[in-house]
């Protein structure tokens, strides 16, 4: 076993471990993918200012999202198909994030149903919903939602159509894996995956089948997003969401600052900016590029949180500084999960941990409440101009 010290030494060996079509599914962006780079590398523009004879004892990265407390502002994206990553995987890294004390969030389309993690965690945890066509398969489904005592629904705006990915197209991403003789090959020469998968009964979209009616192909997730999710989305509709709901309501996908204004308008309590991890629109701006303008536009009436391009603690930090107060990450934790299982998420939300608790010691801060913009060099980051 290799000396596991960051997130790419997990993603590393995640890319070893988990069958390709699942692997590239989660590692990869949509056309170019120069939206998926640009969340990644515009983080390493933002440069830290270093601070010395500072007392440094009794740090604390403690923070609450929602309301929800969290060891630091990090909860656990919602991430489709990340049972297919590792097995039974949405239980395996609800676990960890219950152990490590941070919120996590269950995507639609996971393989492990909301009963599944209601089952196998005590901690209330989030539930991310999509817009469907049919909606009383939606009411039923927030009503499973409230039923497993859910802290909140993060409703995502921007996959009303699927961007192209052009690996999943490339592998013919189903799940389960249909029996290619491409797929088989590349089966073979992942048997601790397998191993795994042949001890569980949980192969697919768990909160989708014997759920949603008129579903023709549940080996397809694109075909299933083309026919369910709602391109007429409207701010009606959220509305209409909010009043099934009742409870706490996170808005993601949110880039732009008109949609800002308007996401606090609809009554929301957070919003999370995002771009689908640049899985939808290429070419859009990176999340931390679009951050600062969207927290100066409506940080002071509503909770701003962020994700994507997230691989450290630093970009926490950073996010942080400029007025994001959670972030969410998808790959991160992914990778962890495909490396090492449970613990290799356990693993990913160490390293985080650690490097945000010594980074912001070494800015000259010993409590994350306190951290603001003041921790970075000037013009290194984006502004809200």
């Amino acid at each position: 076993m290799p000396v596991i010290t960051t997130i790419e030494d997990l993603r590393v060996l995640a890319k070893k471990r988990v069958p390709r079509m699942f692997y590239d599914y989660a590692d990869s962006g949509s056309w170019t993918e120069g939206t998926y780079r640009a969340n990644e590398a515009d983080f390493q523009k933002i440069k830290l200012r270093q601070r010395v004879a500072v007392n440094m004892e009794n740090r604390s990265t403690a923070t609450t999202m929602v309301g929800v407390p969290a060891k630091m502002p990090v909860a656990i994206a919602p991430v489709g198909l990340t049972g297919m990553q590792s097995a039974d995987g949405e239980i395996k890294a609800a676990r960890a994030a219950e152990k490590f004390g941070i919120p996590f969030i269950l995507s639609t389309m996971s393989i492990c149903s909301i009963e599944d993690i209601a089952a196998n965690t005590r901690a209330p945890f989030m539930f991310q919903l999509y817009m469907m066509r049919d909606r009383q398969a939606m009411v039923n489904m927030i009503e499973r939602v409230r039923k497993a005592g859910c802290s909140a629904l993060v409703l995502t705006l921007d996959l009303q159509v699927i961007g192209q990915r052009h690996k999943d197209l490339k592998n013919g991403l189903t799940a389960p894996p249909r029996p290619t003789i491409a797929n088989i090959i590349n089966l073979m020469s992942k048997p601790r995956w397998c191993l795994g998968m042949a001890g569980t009964r949980r192969h697919t979209f768990g909160n989708l089948v014997g759920h949603v009616k008129e579903v023709s192909d549940m080996n397809s997730l694109a075909a299933w997003t083309n026919e369910q999710f709602d391109p007429r989305l409207s701010w009606a509709d959220i509305a209409w969401v909010k009043e099934q709901w009742g409870g706490k309501l996170i808005l993601k996908g949110i880039q732009d600052v008109e949609d800002a204004r308007l996401a606090v308008a609809s009554g929301a309590d957070a919003i999370v900016v995002s771009n689908h991890g640049g899985r939808q629109l290429d070419g859009a701006q990176s999340s931390i590029e679009a951050l600062p303008a969207i927290v100066a536009a409506v940080g002071s009436d509503i909770e701003v949180w962020m994700d994507g391009g997230i691989r450290s603690g630093q970009d926490v930090l950073k996010a942080w500084a400029l007025g994001a107060r959670g972030t969410l990450i998808g790959r991160a934790m992914v990778y962890g999960l495909g490396a090492m299982g449970e613990a290799g998420v356990t693993k990913a939300l160490q390293i985080i941990h650690k490097e945000l608790d010594i980074t912001m010691a070494f800015c000259g801060h010993t409590n994350i409440q306190n951290v603001d913009r003041g921790i970075l060099l000037p013009g290194t980051f984006p502004t809200a101009g």
